[in-house]
């Protein structure tokens, strides 16, 4: 049963409720009414495996929903009017007979209403009063269920209605069976849970706890040898990082196939995996076909290129990488297959070496393959790498390879949070670079110079360490002697500096955390991580966004800088389906 801790204040402005999730099987409720709300808190706290006990003298008119749950014995009725004592002599027998939650349908306009209100918090009984805040410790929420997902909305007593609205609007958008892939992600998890126990590691803390957003570590690079909670860690980033029409579409034998692909048979044979039926070497019948490299953007899809659109409406194959976004995803025609990576911790190299390996083997049998890629693919997306790969593999004419641009996260995540990265009298020149170096080691920090705005992409999950290696003279290791050197001379950026971490840039759940080096760290772990993310550094962070007296940071929700309708509207317009076949 999803209910929320209500404000004790009336009429003036509290604080929101505390969401939370009951387990009721087995309780004991008081529904003190015989109205249609009566019947509809009796069948509420039913379905959450309660036993609710009706309260109303016998000579009440009652509902004729609440007189047919009396008629089959799932709702008791005790026919008097309301004494204290029910309070305490109702309730199971474990609790000493205190019943353990107390619902009043008459109105708060009623002296009965109040009575039972102040009695019940004088003794910590949890009571709902209908349409009184201010007599109420918990509410309800209005409620989609689809097996074991729930979403919950509340408007905190101001709604009118209003939080069934918009729980309707959150349902009809949301794929169908997503709750009975919450089902099979949790047989997964469960699976993964008994091998790790059976080989004595230990478990993820917070793994079970719906209300812990993912850690700020959470793409922390893991290093061969480091297996501990590599599974859980992965199966989390399948969950953040596919479209949610993927994951509900995942059969059990694709979760199975899920589970075996990390294997560490599966993995060393990652790059080696045989070509699918139709596949194969070019033949003197078969001319080779051709491989498209293109970035999908930050994430909106009104942010692809025409050429890349285009690209992903004539593919036969698209091979795309995990943080390519689902709105993006959700323009590719149905008939199209589509693959994302899996680069789960532990494996990047293993799945790049996979995608790779598929890309040629189709474009070989005649395919047009598409590289999909987030950003712009020459932007810290190893599209140089998979370029020069192609073009030692038979692919080196003309033609055959076709790089198509993205626009980067890295120049427009910080215009989508109103940070120019060049402004006249305060930055004037703009640094890109990443926070994790090659196998995880940390790259050579850049100097500080007060007129330059500084990108940081693949750094939150080692900010603590990206702040100390900007603000403090570190020793540095020479790579090929291993020998320690003292500090540089480099310019140290003051803790002072202003910066925003930049999450899911243009998409609808964007968030930008605005701070300063000194407070960064400090704010992502009381924040969590919302990845894809970059850290931007630098003077024109505060430009357009002074900082505010008193505050180590301050957080902003949302995306809506794109008008809705978009691409998706224009083309509707000339008469294409969208992702249809």
């Amino acid at each position: 049963m999803a209910a929320a801790s209500s404000p004790q204040t009336h009429g003036n402005a509290s604080s929101n409720s505390m969401l939370a999730g009951l387990n009721c099987a087995g309780n004991i409720h008081l529904v003190i009414g015989t109205n249609p709300l009566a019947a509809a808190r009796c069948a509420q706290s039913l379905g959450a495996g309660a036993h609710p006990i009706l309260i109303a003298p016998e000579t009440s008119e009652l509902h004729y929903g609440l007189q047919l749950k009396i008629d089959d014995g799932t709702v008791k009725w005790v026919r008097k009017a309301f004494e204290d004592e029910h309070l305490f002599q109702l309730g199971r027998e474990e609790v000493g007979r205190v019943v353990d939650a107390v619902f009043v349908t008459a109105g708060s306009r009623e002296e009965l209403a109040s009575h039972i209100s102040s009695l019940c918090k004088r003794n910590r009984i949890p009571v709902n009063v209908v349409d009184a805040p201010h007599l109420c410790t918990f509410s309800l929420l209005s409620t989609h269920s689809d097996g074991p997902l729930q979403i919950g909305v509340t408007t905190n007593g101001r709604g009118c209605k209003l939080a069934s609205r918009i729980r309707r609007e959150i349902a009809s958008s949301l794929p169908p069976n997503l709750g009975a892939a919450c089902d099979r992600f949790g047989e997964a998890r469960r699976r993964i849970q008994q091998h790790d126990e059976g080989s004595g590691l230990a478990p993820v803390p917070g793994d079970l706890d719906d209300s812990v957003d993912q850690s700020a570590l959470f793409n922390k690079f893991v290093t061969e040898e480091d297996t501990r909670n590599r599974r859980i860690r992965w199966l989390s980033q399948v969950c953040e990082y596919w479209p949610l029409k993927k994951l509900a579409s995942v059969s059990n034998e694709d979760v199975h196939r899920l589970l075996e692909a990390y294997a560490g048979a599966a993995e060393a044979d990652a790059a080696r995996r045989k070509p699918r039926d139709g596949d194969g070497d070019a033949s003197p019948s078969r001319p080779l076909g051709k491989i498209i490299l293109a970035g999908s953007g930050p994430g909106h899809p009104d942010l692809l290129t025409r050429a890349t659109y285009n690209a992903i409406q004539s593919a036969d194959l698209i091979l795309a990488d995990k943080l390519v976004p689902s709105g993006v995803l959700d323009l590719i025609p149905r008939r199209t297959p589509v693959e994302i990576a899996r680069k789960f911790p532990g494996n990047a190299e293993q799945a790049q070496e996979e995608l790779l390996a598929a890309a040629l083997a189709a474009a070989k049998a005649g395919k047009t393959v598409l590289r999909l890629k987030q950003g712009d693919p020459f932007i810290y997306g190893r599209g140089g790498e998979e370029l020069a790969y192609f073009r030692q593999n038979g692919f080196s004419a003309d033609g055959a390879v076709t790089v198509l641009p993205g626009v980067t996260s890295a120049l427009s995540a910080p215009l989508f949070a109103a940070i120019p990265a060049t402004q006249r009298d305060v930055a004037d020149q703009v640094l890109i670079c990443t926070g994790t170096g090659k196998k995880g080691k940390a790259p050579e920090p850049p100097e500080y110079v007060s007129s330059r705005t500084v990108v940081f992409l693949m750094a939150l999950h080692r900010i603590v360490g990206l702040v100390r290696e900007l603000t403090t003279a570190v020793e540095e290791q020479h790579p090929e002697t291993g020998t320690t050197t003292t500090p540089s001379a480099r310019a140290l950026w003051p803790l002072t500096t202003p910066c925003a971490v930049i999450e899911r840039a243009s998409c609808p759940d964007q968030r930008v955390i605005r701070t300063t080096l000194a407070h960064v760290a400090e704010a992502i772990e009381a924040e969590g991580s919302r990845p894809p993310g970059l850290l931007v550094v630098g003077r024109s962070c505060e430009f357009l966004h002074p900082r505010e007296k008193g505050r180590a940071w301050v957080v902003e929700e949302g995306f809506r800088g794109l008008e809705d309708e978009g691409i998706a509207a224009e083309l509707k317009g000339l008469g294409v389906a969208v992702g249809s076949a």
